[in-house]
């Protein structure tokens, strides 16, 4: 006799089936040239629900998979949410267990089942809690979630977040890379093995010709827990940017928020990764305690004075219960900023950002009913786009400049070189843009002057720099081409050549890149050789 969760299980697997079905049959619609959202509605499910895109998107995968040629113009219709790799890579986060911070800021939430300044219910950290911050588990169910809605994920940007990453002991830090190289190279989930110290190394390898390659691994720290000997275990580890809180340019409001370093520290920080090739995010948070609109104001003048961050998180300060900054509000002592004041200082400050820097974020996507008082909207980078178009101006930034999905004409890019001094480096921000001024891909090149710190590492002595080739454009696959597509038409080598050039000019007769282990073979195959920890060549 049939058991009731065999029935259970035969309904669903009818269900599943009838759902396939009928996905076949709207996917053909679409084919020839029906809206997509208009053959959905077309074809109600009996419950008067629709389809998902991710259904469309599995029978779209099935026909491949049986042998129809793939037709990537197609699937880009099915996709879901294209924004998220319209920057030419597919960002997976992941999140570190619960462990205790150096930093006592007043501003952060401290939930025990989190990592500090993270709370249970924001997207990205509910993903962490769901999968007990198991890091197999959250990449690999993260990589299918992506597919299933028709996103890439053969180039993987590894975003590891957990607050100070650099504070949590070595062993745990080795072993969480080492999972989430065995989930991108598509090890089992229990081929989790006793950490060793030549596994890391041979898992990066692997990595160089796996199904998902990992083309850029980022984690967040404090600027005081960097240092030569931090910089070359990171390095070691894989990693390639480097997230940290400046929060403010200002030691009185470091001091009254308990940030618990100077601005000293941040700029050595900077400098110091700087010299080592890392790409830098640094955040900004105003409206922290002591601060004005008009201190602000002055305060984000100072990020492009030598710091000059390749890219801005910008995090205006948020008013939550249990935290020392609720009971200083309480006391009459803070005032958090309303909503149309934070819109009217960001469209006064975001038109200033140099275009070589990239704004992630304007706000931080905490859910607004965890906030007492101030600004609970989380569209905030909307709200200030459009007063700046109101007002008639423009931001500069890399992100507002991507030409994400438009077609390119390679032919008619104009190649441009900015030049800035940061660090005691000269900072090359060499770019390829369109006719109307739109971004199609760059090279951040590097060239370390006498004022530059010493690294210790020797793959860097005497040599030029490569911090970052990134071109733009809906991620495609390794070694996909598409009609008018910025990615896979040749524009890094360009990039790379101009580089050389650059370089050679300077009196420079090497060049070292700072390459995720995803993207060695690329470099590989334009004349750089395998290094201690990083890729370098002779400049003939």
């Amino acid at each position: 006799m049939e058991t009731e969760r065999q029935r259970q299980w035969r309904t669903r697997k009818a269900l599943t089936l009838e759902k396939l079905a009928l996905a076949r049959q709207v996917l053909d619609e679409i084919r020839d040239g029906v809206e997509v959202m208009a053959a959905l509605r077309a074809h109600p499910l009996p419950d008067g629900g629709l389809l998902g895109k991710s259904a469309l998107v599995a029978a779209y995968h099935e026909r491949v998979a049986a042998g129809e040629p793939p037709d990537p113009s197609l699937l880009e219709r099915l996709r879901l949410k294209p924004i998220r790799t319209l920057s030419g890579v597919t960002t997976v986060t992941v999140l570190t267990k619960p462990y205790p911070c150096p930093g006592q800021c007043i501003f952060c939430p401290d939930d025990v089942r989190m990592p500090k300044s993270y709370l249970p219910d924001e997207p990205g950290a509910m993903r962490g809690l769901e999968h007990d911050f198991d890091p197999y588990a959250q990449v690999e169910s993260r990589i299918q979630a992506l597919s299933a809605l028709g996103h890439p994920t053969d180039k993987i940007e590894l975003l590891i977040l957990g607050g100070t990453f650099s504070a949590y002991r070595r062993d745990y830090q080795r072993w969480f890379v080492r999972r989430c190289f065995e989930a991108l190279n598509g090890l089992p989930a229990d081929a989790d093995s006793e950490t060793t110290e030549d596994t890391l190394p041979a898992l990066h390898f692997a990595n160089e010709t796996a199904l998902h390659r990992n083309v850029g691994l980022v984690v967040e720290t404090r600027p005081d827990e960097i240092t030569p000997a931090e910089i070359r275990w990171l390095r070691e580890l894989g990693v390639t940017k480097v997230q940290m809180g400046a929060q403010s340019l200002d030691d009185r409001i470091l001091m009254l928020n308990k940030r618990g370093h100077t601005v000293a520290q941040l700029r050595q920080a900077v400098a110091l990764l700087r010299a080592a090739g890392f790409k830098i995010v640094l955040h900004w948070m105003p409206n922290l305690l002591g601060a004005t609109l008009e201190s602000d104001r002055q305060d984000f003048a100072r990020l492009w004075d030598d710091l000059c961050p390749d890219e801005i998180k910008i995090y205006p300060t948020q008013l939550l219960a249990n935290t020392e900054l609720f009971e200083r509000w309480r006391l009459g002592e803070y005032a958090p900023y309303t909503t149309a004041e934070l819109i009217d200082l960001l469209a006064e400050l975001k038109p200033t950002i140099p275009r070589y820097c990239r704004v992630n974020r304007v706000v931080r996507d905490i859910p607004s009913t965890h906030v007492v008082e101030g600004n609970r909207r989380t569209s905030l980078r909307q709200d200030v786009l459009a007063e700046i178009r109101r007002r008639g101006a423009a931001c500069q930034c890399i992100r507002c400049r991507e030409v994400r999905k438009r077609s390119v004409d390679s032919s008619a890019l104009l190649l441009k070189d900015m030049v800035y001094q940061a660090g005691g480096a000269e900072e090359h921000f060499i770019s390829f843009d369109t006719p109307d001024d739109k971004l199609a891909g760059f090279i951040r090149l590097s060239l370390p002057g006498p004022e530059s710190p010493s690294t210790g590492l020797s793959d860097l002595e005497g040599a030029a720099i490569i911090r970052e080739v990134h071109v733009y454009g809906q991620s495609l696959p390794v070694g996909a081409e598409q009609n008018g597509a910025a990615q896979h038409s040749g524009l890094g080598t360009r990039l790379l050549a101009e580089a050389d050039r650059i370089a050679r000019r300077r009196g420079f007769r090497r060049m070292a890149v700072i390459a995720a282990v995803g993207t060695r073979r690329y470099y590989l195959e334009r004349g750089f050789q395998r290094g201690e920890l990083y890729l370098v060549k002779d400049l003939a």
